[in-house]
């Protein structure tokens, strides 16, 4: 049994091992060609974030999802370049908008270049996957195409809020389900489609990435409270500073409608103030890491990984199908 990939995936055969290891490494070389520019400073903006490393963790479902068909097919590592280009391209994007001045535990591109060069420095990688896309065929490019469309439409209604009358935990795991499990559904339909599966557990496949793609989501809103900087790659609480709602603060303010619990009430009040100042969000921050909303949110979390996990049921048993099986445990863990 051996580890390899995020949050030490255990693989307990050794040839399964030996060809994500390959494919992976594969990927990498992939990534650093994609982002290779005639001009020096795009090379190094657009590799800043490849170089920090990363989880790979949509590479990983790519290679996993290609052995239930022909894990050896020349589409396969492409794809997952794609998907890994898409991804790294919303980080340079998000950091924006976000003001993160940390990434993977590195300055963001935005705190070190300013958001102009990073706002087009993810084009730059959307450009290039793109050109990657466009020989794995029209198909391809129709699904990747879409789930980019549902990535951006949640980011817009994340930005825009739920409508009147919408209860909000509903609306941010629709966004959630944009923004994440869309690209996530999409290596593992990529995996599967390029080795040639049947169309049955490609199907099954994209199931199992769009639910894990959100308890994936979710687990990292629990991260930005729970952990650390070491632990997570980026400031803790940086979502909370901002004011962005996730699924802890979202869990709270319902039980605070709902309860009208003074403490509760008081802790929205806090989080509704200026969390700029670092003694209110070193307060909000300690107190939403012991209240019963994060809970709730690690819950909500096992509660998804558990669907992934179900979905796999008609798929053939495997060493691939238990890897599959056990990121659903990891992603749990993630979250405590």
């Amino acid at each position: 049994m051996t580890v390899v990939g995020p949050f030490g995936l255990s693989v307990r055969d050794q040839a399964l091992e030996t060809d994500v290891q390959a494919g992976l490494a594969a990927v990498e070389e992939g990534l650093l060609e994609a982002t290779k520019s005639d001009v020096p400073f795009i090379t190094e903006a657009a590799q800043h974030l490849v170089r920090a490393g990363g989880k790979r963790f949509r590479p990983l479902l790519v290679m996993l999802a290609s052995r239930f068909g022909d894990p050896y097919a020349p589409k396969i590592v492409p794809s997952a370049v794609v998907v890994e280009l898409t991804h790294l391209a919303t980080l340079y994007h998000d950091d924006v908008m976000d003001e993160a001045d940390v990434r993977r535990g590195v300055p963001s591109a935005n705190a070190r270049w300013g958001n102009s060069v990073a706002v087009l420095t993810g084009d730059f990688l959307f450009a290039r996957a793109s050109h990657i896309l466009a020989d794995l065929g029209p198909e391809a490019v129709r699904i990747q195409a879409e789930a980019f469309e549902r990535l951006v439409t949640g980011q817009i209604l994340e930005t825009a809020g739920p409508r009147d009358g919408r209860d909000p935990v509903e609306h941010y795991l629709d966004v959630m389900a944009g923004k994440t499990g869309s690209l996530v559904a999409v290596s593992c339909r990529f995996g599967a489609m390029m080795s040639g599966a049947d169309d049955s557990v490609v199907d099954i496949l994209t199931q199992y990435g769009e639910r894990l793609g959100l308890a994936f989501q979710l687990a990292d809103d629990v991260l930005d409270i729970a952990s650390d900087s070491h632990e997570s790659g980026k400031t803790p609480g940086t979502d909370l500073r901002e004011g962005i709602p996730t699924l802890p603060v979202l869990r709270l303010r319902a039980m605070a409608d709902r309860d009208g619990r003074p403490e509760d009430v008081d802790l929205v009040a806090l989080l509704d103030s200026d969390l700029t100042d670092d003694a209110r969000h070193a307060e909000a921050l300690a107190r939403l890491r012991v209240h019963p909303a994060l809970e709730q949110a690690r819950r909500d979390t096992v509660r998804y990984a558990e669907e992934a996990r179900a979905t796999l049921a008609p798929l053939p048993e495997c060493f691939a199908k238990a890897a599959l099986q056990e990121l659903c445990d990891a992603v749990v863990h993630r979250a405590g």
